[in-house]
């Protein structure tokens, strides 16, 4: 049998191979038995997740910069980390106070002649012409008619303002739910932490600890990737919304398509669905619909199936195809949750297999 030879030379005999062994199977199985544990619990109390998320994201990203203003400025941790809190709220408060009031003038101007929008688009889709449509013939005022008639009887029937009561409701405390954790998490981090690694055993604390030091870079490295995709879409968008189509409000429409693809799918279709709202205010023809429609298959297309994979399997040092499964999965397991929470659970889950098997880094 050959002894494999080493950079100094001939292995002596009696040389074991330098290759790290899978852990004890015992640790193996209770950490593996505590990750399902924990992912039923996750499963199971989804619908409370939303706030707990955003605001543990957001904290966590905060995080570093709160540390480094305590150590620079000498203040208290837990002064510096009310600060960040504040300076959040400001920036918050200045977006809703300069962006929202726009948005919602346009809502309200479009949703208070909306059978005027409608019938606008048909008339210069058609030509100015009755046009078929499912058996019947329509003129663009009939058709705009009959579609808001139908919109308002299922509105009616499916009590659809009790339903949009509760989600105005749901939203709003939700809102104040997460920033009450966040400030909670920013202040807090470091002890929420040490009482989550109390938790675990103390024969396990320091392999959890090893597998968190390397999740770590591994996460800051996931949301770096988020915030160039959240350029890239910006600026995407601005082009195509702004200097191409032409719409009105086209730089806050920007800004919010990229902010809202911070949630992947979901984040990204509302945002289709707002740009669209805006711009059927505002077309001139049916030219200015395909126009549109081919704007938001370009910018999904090559983010969504290019950019997004790329940059966040790059930084993930995961495997693009594994990326949008993870997407598509925590979507269909959680909801919005799910897709935040989607890669980094991934990543999560990667390292601590390899860590588990022996395979980690010396």
């Amino acid at each position: 049998m050959d002894v494999p030879e080493t950079s100094a030379g001939k292995a002596r005999v009696g040389d074991a191979p330098r290759l790290a062994g899978p852990r004890d199977p015992g640790e193996v199985r209770t950490l593996a038995l505590t990750l399902a544990a924990a992912a039923v619990l996750i499963y199971l109390i989804r619908a409370i997740l939303l706030p707990f998320v955003v605001a543990g994201i957001i904290a966590y990203i905060c995080t570093p910069a709160v540390n480094w203003m305590a150590r620079r400025s000498g203040l208290p941790r837990a002064s510096c980390a009310f600060l960040m809190f504040f300076l959040l709220i400001a920036l918050l408060g200045l977006g809703i106070g300069f962006g929202g009031r726009s948005l919602l003038t346009e809502a309200i101007d479009t949703a208070s002649d909306l059978q005027g929008t409608i019938e606008h688009v048909a008339r210069q889709a058609s030509g100015d012409r009755p046009f078929h449509l499912f058996g019947k013939t329509f003129t663009a005022d009939e058709f705009a008619k009959s579609l808001i008639d139908r919109a308002l009887d299922w509105f009616a029937q499916s009590d659809g303002l009790a339903m949009l009561a509760g989600f105005s409701l749901a939203a709003l405390m939700g809102l104040v739910l997460t920033l009450a954790l966040l400030c909670y998490f920013l202040v807090g981090g470091p002890s929420i932490a040490h009482g989550l690694m109390w938790t675990v055993p103390p024969s396990r604390r320091a392999l959890v600890g090893k597998i968190a030091a390397r999740v770590d870079p591994q996460l800051k490295r996931y949301f770096l990737g988020m915030l160039v995709i959240v350029l890239y879409v910006t600026g995407a968008a601005y082009i195509g919304l702004g200097l191409v189509l032409k719409i009105d409000h086209a730089p806050l429409l920007a800004v919010l398509t990229g902010m809202l693809e911070t949630v992947p799918i979901i984040g990204s279709t509302s945002a289709s669905v707002l740009a669209g709202l805006v711009s059927l205010h505002t077309a001139t023809g049916l030219g200015s619909i395909i126009a549109f429609a081919a704007y938001v298959v370009v910018l999904r297309l090559t983010n969504d199936q290019i950019v997004a994979p790329l940059v966040l399997g790059g930084a993930a040092q995961l495997h693009p195809a594994l990326i949008i499964f993870c997407f598509f999965a925590g979507a269909v397991l959680l909801g919005i949750p799910g897709v935040i929470l989607a890669v980094p659970f991934a990543l999560t889950a990667k390292t601590t297999l390899e860590v588990l098997y022996g395979e980690d880094a010396a």
